[in-house]
């Protein structure tokens, strides 16, 4: 009885996040009601099956850690952009390839973290947080075209689910705060009720028990900028990835070496490839549900696997996520605010300490962060161009990502001859005098510097 409590605080802790993104994507790129009751129960399903492939120990794939996997919030906006381009079918195309991808470089994936330093994933992830905001906006509205965009009901729903999540976060702690995004969605969902705007039609039309199919939304399609898009973001989230598999094998004492990260990256890839198939999403690891293992001292595998069961039995109940969709758009505006402008954060917080080591950093953000905004913002810049070209310039992700990796190389990992900084001149005088007092002051500043 604790070991399945324990699982469904797991579920709680996650449950938001993995019901916003197809809600988000769902609607941003015009899916009917069924649809995305069928799109919010197979992200469900995936996100226990690709739970337990990661929590698995074999000689193939899994970590083996207690970590729980669902939909990264870093590929919704590449996701929408991708739909509204090029259609749903390529969403699913480009997830599947960037998975494929993903499980054939997760060998020798150490190799290119050194193109993807805290600068460079820091600038990808505060882009896409800031090309997210205006799906937010839109829905804090009523939704983009809505008869009642901007009424005073849409907007006291928005602006009261978001106070609520924000008064939530900042007087609880613990598990309590780790679900705040998800009491918001059902406090405002509950006022909206009561204004009579929910429709429940769906949840009584949805039946109690389905079977998910292979391609049942749509035959994946590929196409190159879709793929380069959702590599990029693959590989941001495997950077990410990584700094939760240390922090779990902190928590629960176990060494990562580099065959259970390479473990762990198939694992990723192989629940994207799958989700792909059967239309769902790539999937990437939830650090909330480490941080509720810190709060319980808890860090068992079985009551991970306990949560990844909740979550396949949850995905084969239609009206469940029927529940989900009767979430008006205003509610999820409020909400997503909060997740996209914590995105942002994450982001921001990845990108202050180096930004104050190393002031050249800050010409890479400033750069890759405007030209990738600039690009999300104004599209035609360079329609001029031919289209093989355009493949990386029309998306402001791609390109922003990009001038980040380039910018990288040319301030952090060529040699340059440029004149020291007044800190780098103060340190070399400081080991030029260790050097001179002998081989005490050497061990003197061994020890300062190691501490």
């Amino acid at each position: 009885m604790k070991t399945t409590l324990l699982g469904f605080q797991h579920l709680l802790a996650m449950y938001a996040g993995a019901v916003l993104v197809p809600l988000i994507v769902g609607n941003a790129i015009g899916l009917t009601p069924t649809q995305l009751t069928y799109l919010v129960s197979i992200d469900i399903l995936m996100c226990g099956i690709a739970t337990l492939f990661q929590i698995s120990r074999n000689k193939v794939f899994g970590i083996g850690l207690p970590v729980v996997l669902g939909c990264t919030f870093t590929a919704v906006g590449p996701m929408i952009l991708i739909g509204n381009e090029y259609g749903i079918s390529a969403i699913y195309g480009s997830v599947i390839a960037s998975g494929a991808i993903i499980f054939v470089i997760s060998g020798f994936f150490g190799r290119l973290v050194r193109f993807f330093p805290p600068i460079v994933t820091g600038s990808v992830v505060t882009i896409i947080g800031i090309t997210l905001i205006p799906v937010a906006i839109n829905n804090m509205g009523g939704g983009q075209g809505a008869a009642d965009f901007g009424s005073m009901t849409n907007i006291g729903l928005s602006f009261g689910t978001l106070l609520f999540i924000v008064l939530l976060y900042k007087f609880s702690s613990g598990f309590l705060q780790s679900i705040s995004i998800l009491l918001g969605l059902v406090v405002g969902t509950v006022a909206a009720v009561f204004l009579g705007i929910v429709d429940f039609s769906n949840v009584q039309e949805a039946s109690y028990v389905h079977m998910v199919a292979p391609f049942y939304l749509a035959t994946p399609t590929f196409h190159v900028l879709p793929i380069v898009i959702m590599v990029l973001v693959g590989m941001v989230s495997l950077v990410e990835s990584t700094g939760v598999y240390f922090a779990l094998g902190d928590i629960c004492d176990e060494e990562i070496d580099q065959e259970k990260l390479k473990k762990g990256y198939r694992a990723e890839g192989l629940a994207s490839v799958i989700g792909g198939i059967f239309n769902a999403f790539p999937y990437t690891t939830f650090s909330q549900n480490v941080g509720l293992m810190q709060i319980s001292g808890v860090k068992s595998r079985r009551v991970i696997l306990v949560t990844a069961i909740m979550l396949i039995s949850l995905g084969l109940l239609p009206k469940v996520a029927a529940l989900a969709i009767i979430i008006p758009n205003a509610v999820l505006g409020g909400a997503m605010v909060a997740m996209f402008g914590m995105v942002i954060a994450q982001g921001i917080k990845m990108l202050s300490p180096v930004i104050s080591k190393n002031q050249d950093n800050a010409m890479i953000v400033a750069c890759s962060v405007g030209i990738g905004l600039g690009v999300q913002v104004v599209p035609e810049l360079f329609a001029g161009l031919p289209d093989s070209v355009q493949i990386l310039t029309s998306n402001g992700i791609v390109l922003g990502s990009l001038t980040a990796i380039f910018l990288n190389i040319i301030f952090n990992m060529i040699p340059s001859k440029k004149k020291p900084t007044e800190q780098q001149t103060a340190e070399m005088k400081s080991q030029t005098a260790v050097r001179n007092d002998g081989p005490s002051s050497v061990l003197v500043s061994a020890s300062a510097q190691s501490k």
